[in-house]
């Protein structure tokens, strides 16, 4: 077998970040190997890494647990490149291409290349005691990826790359958890920002396509192969469209962000893809764009995707100047159509008739492909015209959602706790979902802490309105105080028990979705969370 090639760091250090490294006796190679991994935080800028004077006492047997299970993936590993604990790579696979949240580095990053690979690695998990991060696409937003406290093994699925096979006649496909879904698309358009579907899987994501096909958390998902905390692989589902056979297991997977087993191959049902074109139109303000497309809705319209951008995004993207056009800067909504051309054709005529009556201006339908892929650049471009506003900010990329009736309360809540605080934030959102982003853009410490606050009241005004902290993103650390706020006390202690049930040691991604009962009692070395 050829050695596994590692994808490049596309996380590495910030700039206000810094690595210091205090002096460790070279007594062996593998444990100068973990010492080079076990990173803690001084403070919020600078990374520690400890030496053994400087470990706890009680923290050494879990330091020999690292050893001996570093030691053990080299032996069932021995191929190059396979094991890393590369100080570089270590930080890189904690982190996310787009996360606000900062990473912990893992012990040691395993590059899977199969199945079995998982459950060897599972097993040395196991055996000594060692929590597991699994990581494929790197593209989550909410600390998903992160070590826990004690370190960690980091399982490396996006080598998991293989479309296993397309079921042409039933319409779908089986392929490996590190496959990302542009690669799919473009393979199957030749035989009829690269997430990968075992992580879309994991945290039950969506996009600007779920008005029409839904989330990752619905029928589209028809089977999944899983190792679990055991080491054990079920399969668990067949491949028919429908099934009444006993609970749908599936589904517990879905969302569970690598906590309750590891997702290395699923089979999932195909779409038609079917000509499609694109629409515009402005509006006075958010609530009556708002009321607009709770109307068409209502009515049964065919549309693939509707999404809003706010007056403050329209600006941003008209400054930024990738646009072959420049936009009111009002509340604007642009439309997706799919079909055949008499269907796009009545589907747009109905729209703009429904619209018209909520104040709608302006509306205009792409006459070509080209035109149409124009416009729609301009609705992909605004996070990237929005980071662009203010040079030299970051952004802290929110993500919550509403019943689409109530989703211009919380878009006024968030813009007047944004003014009230100082903050710029563009907004843009899947509408037709209720869901919604907006880009807070900060430069320093004292206006990140103002984010953060800006960030927790939005979420729990959604919450409020009945609706969720994170529509797409997963939970992570990033959003787990809000879990039991949402869900109920009930609900979370149900979800403890399927945890505890299916990972008794809480050995995979601990700390990740649900929060342990009593905080204070979070370990620095020891993982044994009590869930």
């Amino acid at each position: 077998m050829e050695p596994y090639e590692g994808p490049s760091i596309h996380s590495p250090p910030q700039d206000h970040t810094q690595i210091k490294v205090y002096p460790y006796p070279k007594s062996t190679e593998v444990l100068a190997d973990y010492l080079l991994t076990t990173l803690q935080y001084d403070d919020h800028s600078t990374l520690r890494i400890f030496s053994p004077s400087t470990i706890p006492i009680d923290a050494e047997p879990k330091v020999a647990n690292f050893i001996r299970a570093i030691e053990e993936l080299h032996e069932a590993f021995p191929e190059p490149s396979i094991v890393s604990t590369d100080a570089n790579e270590l930080y890189a696979y904690a982190q996310s291409s787009y996360s606000q949240i900062p990473g912990s580095p893992h012990a040691v990053v395993v590059h899977v290349r199969s199945t079995e690979d998982v459950v060897a690695v599972v097993k040395i998990s196991n055996r000594n005691m060692v929590p597991l991060v699994p990581y494929s696409g790197g593209t989550s937003l909410e600390g998903n990826l992160s070590a826990p406290p004690s370190g960690s093994i980091c399982v490396d699925l996006s080598g998991l790359d293989q479309i296993l096979a397309i079921n042409e006649a039933d319409a779908d496909v089986v392929c490996q958890a590190g496959v990302t879904w542009n690669n799919l698309n473009d393979t199957l358009k030749e035989k009829g920002r690269d997430a990968t579907i075992g992580g879309m899987i994991s945290t039950g994501c969506s996009g600007t396509n779920a008005v029409k096909y839904g989330t990752a958390r619905g029928e589209w998902i028809l089977n999944a192969t899983v190792v679990l905390p055991s080491g054990e692989v079920i399969k668990t589902r067949q491949r028919a469209r429908k099934s009444s056979a006993g609970f749908d297991v599936t589904k517990l997977f879905i969302g569970a962000e690598g906590t309750l087993g590891i997702v290395t191959e699923a089979t999932l049902r195909l779409a038609p893809l079917l000509p499609s074109t694109v629409a515009v139109a402005q509006f006075p303000d958010i609530r009556q764009a708002t009321n607009a497309v709770c109307d068409i809705l209502n009515h049964g319209a065919a549309i693939q995707c509707v999404e809003i951008i706010d007056e403050l995004t329209i600006k941003v993207l008209n400054q930024f100047g990738s646009s072959t056009r420049t936009w009111p800067e009002k509340a604007t909504l642009f439309f997706k159509f799919q079909g055949s051309a008499d269907a796009i054709r009545d589907s747009s005529q109905f729209v703009k008739t429904a619209i018209e009556k909520h104040g709608a201006t302006g509306y205009e339908l792409a006459s070509n492909d080209e035109e149409s892929e124009s416009i729609w650049a301009d609705r992909r471009n605004a996070l990237f015209a929005a980071l662009a506003y203010r040079p030299g900010s970051k952004g802290w990329i929110t993500d919550v959602c509403v019943p689409v009736s109530r989703l211009p309360d919380l878009i006024y809540a968030a813009k007047q706790d944004f003014e009230e605080l100082g903050l710029v934030a563009p907004i843009a959102g899947h509408v037709g979902d209720g869901n919604f982003h907006a880009l807070v853009l900060y430069r320093n410490e004292e206006e990140l802490a103002l984010v953060r606050e800006a960030v927790g009241r939005i979420n729990r005004k959604a919450i409020e309105l009945e609706g969720t902290c994170t529509g797409e993103h997963g939970i992570g650390t990033g959003k787990r105080d809000y879990l039991q706020t949402e869900l109920g006390e009930g609900t979370v202690a149900l979800m403890r028990q399927i945890k505890r049930c299916l990972d008794p040691n809480n050995l995979f991604n601990p700390g990740k979705n649900l929060i342990p009962r009593d905080k204070s009692k979070i370990p620095m070395i020891m993982p044994t969370l009590k869930y």
